[in-house]
């Protein structure tokens, strides 16, 4: 049974009746660029196929009532008026419904049960699934247009300004504007983005180490105020604003530690354009090259690997067939993504999860995934 069909059923057990609408929106993983995103620069991931559905029906009020099927969790709000509580899953929503209103968009009340399978904590961005998925429910019942980049900045308002992660743009971006088949090259400070081919007769492969990260708790609000230390020292407001002549040119003024998170974002950049560029030309080895530059530089210059991550990137990469592997995401803990051959897959899949539980006494979850849409309605 789809997870469609899960959501359904749930839905009818739980409200009885039928649902009015099924709504789905992606998790994503990143291909190349990482930490770049609050930077401005550049970043190019895909969405996939592991995502949150709501099923849905109209309601003649203003309250917006929810089921978790994860969670087993209930959890209910009115539109007219709601404040932030505690941490909890339904803040999320909350905070979309709070953003819509701010730009006086008309909200409708609904009900709906949710169910995902992207999994939590993993760095492929569920909560961004969350939100895009929310913000396409409340465009539903409420009938006012979809603007899947202005639903994207919507849903990363919520997750700053609400919830209370400082994070980047690209989880919602590529959340709601993915395409099938494609990566997604975007320009995080104009939010300009193209869409890119994968090249034929590679997989994407994400390896889920098991390891978990509270992003919040975690030191990526540190390597922030870092890059804006860097940026400052050079007089630009954003780090992608540096060329790399000038940042080789001037980086033994900066200290070690500023140096080394300055030059991992500088040539990450400089790595993600060129990602595109031969994505599209369908060269495949060249960006598994990029791939271990890119994990390599996270590891030693910006220091947000561990040593779960490492050791999976390295036995992806000696399997035959991996053209390249990195880890992705915030980092300290989640996932690690590897480019490999299709005809590959099955013996590399089964080699790493083997090899990787035998070194370090935890089982892996591996998933070969698609390059699919962004957040959508679906026919039931």
């Amino acid at each position: 049974m789809s997870i469609q069909e899960k959501a359904i059923q749930e839905f009818r057990e739980f409200f009885g009746g039928e649902p009015d609408e099924l709504v789905r929106a992606p998790g994503r993983v990143n291909l190349i660029g990482e930490h770049t995103d609050y930077n401005g620069g550049f970043v190019l991931p895909m969405a996939i196929n592991r995502s949150m559905v709501m099923a849905i029906r109209y309601r003649g009020d203003q309250k917006v009532k929810l089921m978790s099927a994860d969670f087993h969790q209930t959890a209910s709000f009115d539109l007219d008026d709601f404040s932030y509580q505690k941490p909890h899953w339904v803040e999320y929503i909350k905070g979309v419904a709070h953003n819509l209103k701010q730009r006086n968009l008309p909200l409708k009340g609904w009900e709906g049960v949710m169910m995902g399978d992207v999994p939590r904590g993993s760095g492929l961005s569920s909560s961004a699934a969350l939100e895009l998925a929310a913000a396409k429910a409340f465009s539903e019942v409420s009938n006012f247009p979809w603007d899947p980049v202005d639903m994207a900045v919507v849903g990363q308002e919520a997750e700053n300004n609400w919830v209370g992660v400082n994070c980047g743009i690209m989880d919602q971006m590529i959340s709601a504007c993915g395409q099938e088949g494609h990566a997604y090259l975007l320009d995080c400070r104009s939010l300009e983005g193209k869409h890119v081919p994968l090249p034929e007769g590679v997989k994407v492969v994400i390896l889920d180490t098991g390891t978990r990260r509270g992003l919040v708790d975690s030191a990526y609000n540190e390597r922030r105020q870092q890059c804006e230390e860097a940026a400052a020292f050079f007089g630009v407001e954003l780090l992608r604003d540096v060329e790399p002549e000038t940042f080789f040119a001037k980086a033994d003024a900066l200290s070690e530690l500023t140096r080394k998170r300055a030059r991992h974002v500088i040539t990450e950049d400089q790595r993600t354009l060129e990602a595109a560029e031969v994505m599209a030309a369908g060269n495949a080895e060249r960006l598994g090259i990029l791939m271990n530059e890119s994990h390599d530089s996270l590891r030693d210059d910006f220091e947000v690997s561990n040593d779960a991550l490492n050791e999976i990137v390295m036995l992806s990469r000696s399997e035959p067939g991996c053209l390249g592997a990195r880890m992705t995401g915030a980092g300290f803990g989640g996932c690690a993504v590897a480019l490999v051959r299709s005809e590959s897959v099955e013996a590399f899949t089964k080699n790493v999860m083997a090899k990787y539980q035998r070194e370090t006494v935890s089982e892996p979850a591996v998933y070969v995934t698609e390059a699919t849409q962004g957040a959508c309605r679906l026919e039931k």
